[in-house]
């Protein structure tokens, strides 16, 4: 289970002293376990899912590219550089994404059986073949630049 890799992780990077990426991990750890909580109760540790772990590791990388940005327009790289070192720790957990060229390929057979001149409903299958393999941001842009081009 994700979990338990993230506590080794945390006791491997303890032992190697590795002070910042410990502390990113109880930070995720905590993040999750107040998810689990939220949504599982007291039984979260027997009912939390990989998938549930993987969408709090997925919010975490977006507020922290959202944090990186609004540090870079504020002129504060120091602050940036930290908060990019916690997105590489926090996107390795996280599995890689379809390449541009395999999305549209997916994406293909989603406009060719959907209808076009509904968005909504083509975004909903295209998710829905998709699944956790790309980012429902740049499955919407890809698609849009697909129907456009049409």
């Amino acid at each position: 289970m994700l979990l338990d890799q993230l506590q080794t992780d945390v006791h491997t990077s303890l032992k190697k002293g590795d002070r910042f990426r410990v502390d990113t991990l109880r930070f995720l750890i905590s993040a999750v376990r107040n998810q689990g909580i939220a949504k599982y109760g007291n039984a979260w540790e027997t009912s939390l899912t990989d998938a549930d772990i993987l969408d709090v590791i997925k919010k975490q990388v977006k507020t922290h590219k959202e944090s990186v940005l609004a540090f870079d327009r504020a002129n504060r790289p120091e602050l940036a550089d930290k908060e990019k070192k916690e997105l590489d720790i926090l996107s390795a957990f996280l599995p890689t994404e379809l390449s541009d060229e395999d999305l549209k390929k997916m994406l293909t057979e989603v406009i060719t059986t959907g209808d076009v001149s509904n968005f909504g409903l083509l975004m909903k299958s295209a998710m829905a073949k998709v699944g956790r393999q790309a980012d429902g941001g740049r499955v919407a842009g890809i698609l849009k630049q697909m129907i456009s081009d049409k």
